[in-house]
C-alpha cells in the first residue's frame, strides 16, 4: 500500500491518510460589524472542495486569536462566541467527508494591520487599521509601523487569548489545533534575535526567547482534551546569515515542545525578515522536517514546494517526514489526494455522488 494513504495516529485520533491541507490565508472575512472574523459562505465552500477530494487533515487559516492579531481586518477570529458558531458548519462537514478538521490559532503581532494581497498587502494608513504590537519595539521593514512593546501583563493576556481561542475551537468541532509559531508574526517574533530585542526574562538568551511560546503551549494544552493533539508551526530559520532564528535553534525548540505536549511540528521557514536570499526549489523545506525528526523524534509534517504524488510518496516512504502539508498545490486542485490515490494505488474517501468519477 502506499504510506502517503496509510492512516496516521496522534493521540487517540486518527487521520485517514498523510494528505494534509497546510493554513492558507483567505482574508475573505467581514472586516466589521456583529459578524467580524467569522466564517462565511466562501470559507464553507473553500474547504468543503478539499474534503470531497480526500484530503486528510484540514488545518483552517491562521485564525485571530484577539483583534489585534489578524494580519488584515479580513482573517479567520476566535474571539468571540458569534465566531465559533459560524465555524460549526465547516466542522460538521468535514467530518462527514471522513476529513480530520483542524484549526491554527494565531497572532500577527508586528505583522498585523496591513491590507489583503491582491490589494498589495501594505500597512493600512486609514481607520481599518491599529497599532501592531510584538516582543520589541522593531518595525518589519521601512515603510511599516514600529509597533508597540508588549508589557510583561500584556503577554500574559495574550496567553489567556491563545487558551481562550483553543477553547472555542474544541467547541466548534475541531479535533486538531495547531500554535502559529511561524512566518514572523507574534509567536516566531518572539523566538528570533532578530526581533526580540527584550532584556527582561522573554528576551536575550534561548531560553528567555522560547518562554513565550511555551507558556502558549501550555496553555492550549491546559484546555484542549488529553486524547487530541497538539501542533506547532515553525519557521526552521529565518534564512539571515548572522542575528536569526537557526536549524540548530529549531531542533532544540523541538525537543522542548515535545515535553510541553506538542504531538507535531509543522514545519517551514522564513517570513521574519524582508528580502532574505530563499534557495526555493521543490521540496525544499523537507531536510529541515528530517532533521527535526532524526534527531528528536518527534513527529513532523513537511511543507514548501511539494506537488507531484510520487515526491509525496517519497518524503512519507523515505521516513522524511510522517505527513506532507500541501498549500498552492491544493489551491490549483482541491482533489489533489484523489489523483494522487488513483497513481499510487492508494485508498481514498470518496463521496458517494463522486463514484461515478472513480
Amino acid at each position: 500500500m502506499s504510506a502517503l494513504f496509510e492512516p496516521y495516529t496522534l493521540r487517540s485520533l486518527t487521520v485517514p491518510n498523510r494528505v494534509w491541507m497546510a493554513p492558507m490565508c483567505q482574508y475573505s472575512a467581514e472586516a466589521s460589524g456583529p459578524d467580524t472574523g467569522a466564517a462565511n459562505d466562501w470559507h464553507f465552500a473553500h474547504y468543503a472542495a478539499r474534503a470531497t477530494g480526500g484530503t486528510g487533515l484540514i488545518l483552517l487559516e491562521a485564525t485571530a486569536v484577539s483583534p489585534e492579531g489578524r494580519i488584515s481586518p479580513y482573517d479567520l477570529g476566535l474571539w468571540n462566541d458569534t465566531q465559533a458558531r459560524a465555524l460549526r458548519r465547516i466542522t460538521r462537514f468535514l467530518k462527514d467527508q471522513g476529513t480530520v478538521p483542524g484549526i491554527q490559532i494565531a497572532h500577527a503581532g508586528r505583522k498585523g494591520s496591513t491590507e489583503r494581497p491582491w490589494k498589495g498587502g501594505a500597512p493600512i494608513a486609514d481607520e481599518r487599521g491599529w497599532q501592531p504590537v510584538g516582543p520589541s519595539a522593531v518595525p518589519f521593514d521601512e515603510g511599516h509601523p514600529v509597533p508597540r512593546e508588549l508589557t510583561r501583563e500584556q503577554i500574559r493576556e495574550v496567553v489567556g487569548q491563545f487558551a481562550a481561542a483553543a477553547r472555542r475551537a474544541l467547541e466548534a468541532g475541531f479535533e486538531v489545533v495547531e500554535v502559529h509559531g511561524a512566518h514572523g508574526y507574534l509567536i516566531g517574533e518572539s523566538l528570533s534575535p532578530h526581533s526580540n530585542r527584550r532584556t527582561d526574562e522573554y528576551g536575550g538568551s534561548f531560553d528567555n526567547r522560547v518562554r513565550f511560546a511555551l507558556e502558549v503551549v501550555d496553555a492550549v494544552r491546559e484546555v484542549w482534551p488529553a486524547e487530541l493533539p497538539v501542533l506547532f508551526r515553525i519557521s526552521a530559520t529565518d534564512w539571515l546569515e548572522e542575528g536569526g532564528w537557526t536549524a540548530d535553534d529549531t531542533v532544540r525548540f523541538a525537543a522542548l515542545l515535545k515535553e510541553h505536549g506538542v504531538d507535531l511540528l509543522d514545519v517551514s521557514t522564513g517570513g521574519n525578515a524582508p528580502r532574505v536570499r530563499i534557495p526555493v526549489a521543490p521540496g525544499y523545506q523537507v531536510p529541515f522536517a528530517a532533521r527535526v525528526k532524526a534527531e528528536t523524534g518527534l513527529p513532523v509534517a513537511a511543507v514548501g514546494l511539494i506537488t507531484e504524488a510520487g515526491q509525496a510518496e517519497k518524503i512519507v516512504a523515505n521516513g522524511e517526514a510522517d505527513a506532507v502539508l500541501l498549500g498552492r498545490e491544493l489551491l490549483r486542485n482541491p482533489s489533489w489526494a484523489r489523483h494522487a490515490a488513483r497513481e499510487l494505488g492508494g485508498d481514498v474517501h470518496v463521496p458517494d455522488p463522486y463514484h461515478r468519477s472513480v
